[in-house]
């Protein structure tokens, strides 16, 4: 056993915390003075909340730990999809280094639960596929991942992408990805056929990328939900980004927000600056699982991102314009147990935004302690004394990777 001591759990009173088998056994008021058990973690006063659960990353397309570089990129998916293709391969390091690089800054900054994209299309084949596999192996005692087969460069623009994607999800792959079925593939019906089909084949969750505008983004949407319902996929279907589905009408969000709740359709934002998003407090508010993520990480995309989800937790707060301790402290929670909820949704998920899951006896020990007078303030100050716990264990301190 190993008591996490004198720490304030999402920032309540000093308290001590057993873990045991990888769980909370026990939490008791912190007693001073008394003997520290042998095996202890001294939380010092720090905050104590779980840690971060990034749902939505590019570990195979990261350039963090490499010298910046200009972007370089046009405007469009498609001619981010070409730019990243002229110079992915030349990068310093090869995709494995730079995606366990990425991956351990990660953990060290706080983040113990990953679901990231692997690329696989007519260029990379499962090169990059295979990378972040390798990066997910190296730190298998410090994290856990999930990877998405996800042809960033669509189903059906070129041949043989299909195959590929069925041998990743033969290979390791956890869930089967889908990108833009109108804009991108032009063919959404038998863009989602396939989709939902492999999921159904290989028994796995559906991740579903979705840039489209305006009513485009709500008929894919449509399309999306239709066949949940019909494969029986409730619980396993996640819209990832949907920026556009609250900047159409207020009848169609809300009838969105109903079939989402009365599907289990979850969604993943990464924090974008529009006001076309759903807010979050409305999702939850509707029983609809919403998690974090950072997206890509100073890539051949964008030069934005850093591994630290306590920086994206800022800027989603930022983005949707809160400054109540309560919703700020919310988006906190959306970054932790939102996400976890979207990996397992078995998991406890947040009812309101007042609502602080995670740290109950018998959840998983997947812990972080933060410096900071409340979770406001450490949101809003992101320091470095921070320690992270995995399965139960120490894995990272102050920044650092045990």
């Amino acid at each position: 056993m190993t008591t996490v001591r004198a720490v304030r759990p999402w920032g309540g009173d000093l308290s001590d915390v057993d873990l045991a088998d990888g769980r909370i056994s026990a939490i008791r008021p912190h007693t001073p003075g008394s003997s520290p058990p042998a095996d202890v973690v001294e939380g010092r006063g720090r905050l104590l909340v779980p840690s971060f659960a990034d749902v939505h990353v590019h570990l195979d397309s990261t350039r963090l730990g490499l010298p910046f570089r200009p972007h370089t990129a046009s405007p469009g998916i498609w001619n981010m999809v070409l730019n990243d293709r002229q110079h992915w391969r030349d990068a310093e390091w090869p995709v494995a280094q730079r995606a366990t690089h990425t991956l351990g800054m990660m953990v060290a900054r706080g983040t113990t639960r990953v679901r990231s994209y692997a690329q696989i299309d007519a260029d990379c084949g499962l090169e990059r596929f295979e990378a972040v596999l390798a990066a997910r192996d190296a730190h298998a005692d410090r994290c856990d991942v999930e990877i998405i087969a996800f042809p960033q460069a669509g189903l059906l623009r070129e041949d043989g992408v299909v195959p590929l994607i069925e041998e990743a999800l033969r290979g390791g792959a956890a869930v089967m990805g889908g990108i833009d079925p109108c804009l991108l593939d032009r063919d959404p019906v038998r863009h989602l056929d396939i989709v939902f089909g492999l999921a159904e084949r290989h028994q796995v969750p559906v991740d579903i990328h979705l840039h489209e505008p305006g009513e485009l983004g709500v008929y894919s949407t449509d399309l999306i939900l239709e066949r949940t319902r019909a494969c029986g996929m409730q619980g396993k279907v996640t819209i990832s980004h949907g920026y556009a589905l609250g900047g159409v009408s207020e009848a169609t969000t809300r009838r969105l927000l109903d079939e989402f709740a009365e599907l289990d359709v979850a969604m993943a934002t990464v924090a974008p600056s529009v006001d076309t998003a759903i807010p979050v407090d409305r999702l939850t508010a509707a029983g609809v699982r919403v998690g974090l993520g950072e997206d890509g990480q100073r890539d051949y995309w964008s030069p934005y991102g850093n591994a630290d989800m306590l920086d994206r937790t800022w800027q989603l707060a930022f983005t949707h314009r809160y400054r109540a301790d309560e919703l700020v402290e919310h988006c906190l929670a959306v970054a932790s147990s939102g996400g976890a909820s979207i990996l397992d949704p078995a998991a406890p998920r947040l009812r309101s935004t007042a609502d602080r899951p995670g740290l109950t006896v018998g959840d998983p020990a997947e812990l972080l302690l933060l410096d900071g007078d409340t979770v406001t303030a450490a949101v809003m100050d992101r320091g470095a004394d921070r320690t992270v716990i995995h399965a139960g264990r120490v894995v990272a301190d102050a920044l650092e990777l045990r």
